[in-house]
């Protein structure tokens, strides 16, 4: 589906993190490759043994806010989430001009939030080694209001909180089942991605427009 913008009536531009800014690479690669590597050195099991305890329990969390929380991880795995991410912070890579639509956006006077399930802690990881967080007014996460993106709640709070016009706000996200949630709410405008995860085929964005670049929605 082709992505058009009148970015004459946005006023508000609401923006994931992982799988729309960043590639998503780094965070499948972390959790099914990187996580269960230390895993199975701390229990002394096999690597494969781990990817499958580890896929169950990833499974039954799925959509959830303990899902996308670094501290229910290190105490479920008694592991050290935020430093393992930290170990193989190399593989962290933003999308092209994306950085470029940032400057842009702020050039057009819009109002940016980066509006996250990642904890703070993920948050910090990425920021550190990017340096992105001069372009936001706003970082937000889901884990300082109690619910997920996928929830009604975190909506709800999210207009308490930081009050938007929905009709006058875009959001771009790779996650459909959040995108659902958005326009549940009355977010008008609303973008996914093609491509989350660099390594991996596109996906089906089902009736959302999706870009495979942000130079396709660029402001003049």
């Amino acid at each position: 589906m082709q992505t058009s913008i009148d970015w004459k009536t946005i006023t508000t531009v609401f923006l994931d993190m992982d799988g729309t800014l960043l590639d998503l690479y780094f965070d499948n690669y972390f959790w099914h490759e990187h996580v269960p590597l230390r895993f199975s050195q701390k229990h002394s099991m096999a690597l494969d043994d781990a990817k499958q305890k580890l896929l169950a329990r990833y499974k039954s969390k799925s959509g959830s806010l303990d899902w996308y929380c670094v501290d229910y991880w290190s105490n479920e795995l008694e592991l050290d989430i935020a430093s393992l991410k930290r170990e193989v912070a190399k593989h962290i890579q933003i999308f092209p001009n994306v950085e470029k639509f940032l400057k842009k956006l702020i050039h057009h006077n819009k109002n940016i939030a980066l509006v996250t399930n990642a904890h703070r802690k993920s948050i910090a990881v990425k920021m550190d080694h990017l340096e992105l967080e001069g372009h936001f007014e706003k970082i937000i996460s889901s884990h300082d209001y109690g619910y997920a993106k996928e929830e009604q709640g975190f909506w709800h709070k999210l207009m308490e909180v930081e009050p938007f016009d929905p009709l006058a706000t875009l959001f771009i996200d790779d996650n459909l089942t959040v995108l659902a949630a958005a326009e549940t709410y009355g977010v008008k405008n609303l973008i996914s991605i093609k491509q989350p995860d660099s390594s991996k085929p596109i996906q089906d964005t089902l009736h959302y427009p999706a870009i495979a670049d942000f130079a396709e929605i660029m402001p003049e």
